[in-house]
């Protein structure tokens, strides 16, 4: 009798370089957990892919890098859609669910100056220099540092940041660590942009993997894959986040750390912290708690009434509750 072919897993995921990445960056820990097992990619082309002019904030904030990526998932196109967790908004979609979250890559941001020029600090960057950044985020701490800087909106992948900047549209950009790292492009970081001069974004760094809430094969899969370091911080960090009702677009960092490192156990502590700053950089709230890792949404939601009790609300009022932050 001949056998039954076991039908592949399917892994929604955008078309970009670096998404392709974190997708076969999938595939290969899944293999790994079931080597028996096929896996293929379905490449999906999003709003914020086809869109390259308009910047995030103008593009109507909701999902623009992952609403057509979890359709595929809804519809039955794919089986597991795998995002950048950072581009994840945090309202919940009807019968999706986080499945996993793979381990941490560094989560900074960074400075490039052309042809990857060292830099040592910000105080480098000449008075009035062009900055591009979309990001609101890195926006206000840019400002609330350098306030003379001229930032300006930047679109396009990697390569494409890179090619305006290497030929002169901008004096520096400002991307995430992990993705350059990702695609073998570390040699051009030209300054780290650790906390407290610059804190990143939630879920920075991170990979989300989402699946039907009733696909009981795909969520004991992605069981298998996910680290739990991780998604406690993520879990964290995106309760705060929702918590606020602000979305990727608004000004909001945080910095989350597990102690002892490894997997949460009911004695690990969660040290967090986040901050809201207004849009020209001027104000800063920030809130700095400690507790229990065993639940760590409840540390967020805590942080979250913190920052509101000392007027962080004020400060994202007007901000979409869901976006995209990208590169």
């Amino acid at each position: 009798m001949a056998s039954v072919a076991i039908p592949p897993l399917r892994i929604a995921t955008r078309s970009s370089a670096l998404a392709v990445w974190q997708a076969e960056h999938l595939a290969a820990a899944l293999l790994a957990a079931r080597p028996a097992s096929r896996i293929e990619l379905v490449p999906i082309t999003t709003q914020g892919d086809r869109d390259r002019s308009n910047a995030l904030s103008q593009m109507g904030g909701v999902g623009v890098f992952t609403r057509e990526v979890q359709e595929a998932l809804l519809d039955g196109r794919a089986d597991v859609a795998v995002h950048s967790l950072k581009d994840l908004p945090t309202d919940p979609v009807a019968g999706l669910q986080l499945g996993a979250v793979l381990p941490r890559a560094p989560r900074c941001d960074v400075l490039l100056l052309p042809q990857g020029r060292p830099c040592q600090s910000l105080d480098d960057l000449l008075r009035e220099a062009r900055v591009g950044t979309g990001s609101l985020r890195r926006q206000a701490q840019l400002r609330s540092r350098r306030p003379d800087l001229r930032l300006r909106d930047i679109r396009g992948n990697l390569d494409t940041r890179l090619r305006k900047l290497d030929d002169g549209e901008f004096d520096a950009i400002i991307l995430a660590e992990a993705g350059l790292r990702r695609l073998g492009l570390a040699d051009r970081i030209s300054l780290l942009l650790e906390p407290p001069l610059m804190y990143p974004a939630v879920g920075q760094g991170a990979i989300g993997v989402e699946c039907r809430d009733t696909d009981e094969a795909s969520r004991s899969w992605l069981a298998e894959v996910d680290d739990a370091a991780t998604h406690c911080e993520a879990l964290a960090e995106r309760a705060c986040l929702a918590e606020l009702r602000a979305g990727c677009h608004a000004p909001v960092g945080v910095w989350s750390r597990l102690e002892p490192a490894g997997p949460p156990t009911p004695t690990t502590v969660l040290h967090f912290e986040a901050a809201v700053w207004s849009l020209d950089g001027r104000e800063r709230i920030g809130v700095t708690l400690a507790d229990r890792a065993d639940d760590p949404e409840a540390v967020g939601r805590e942080a979250s009434r913190l920052l509101r009790g000392a007027g962080a609300g004020r400060l994202v009022e007007g901000q979409s509750v869901t976006g995209d932050e990208n590169a």
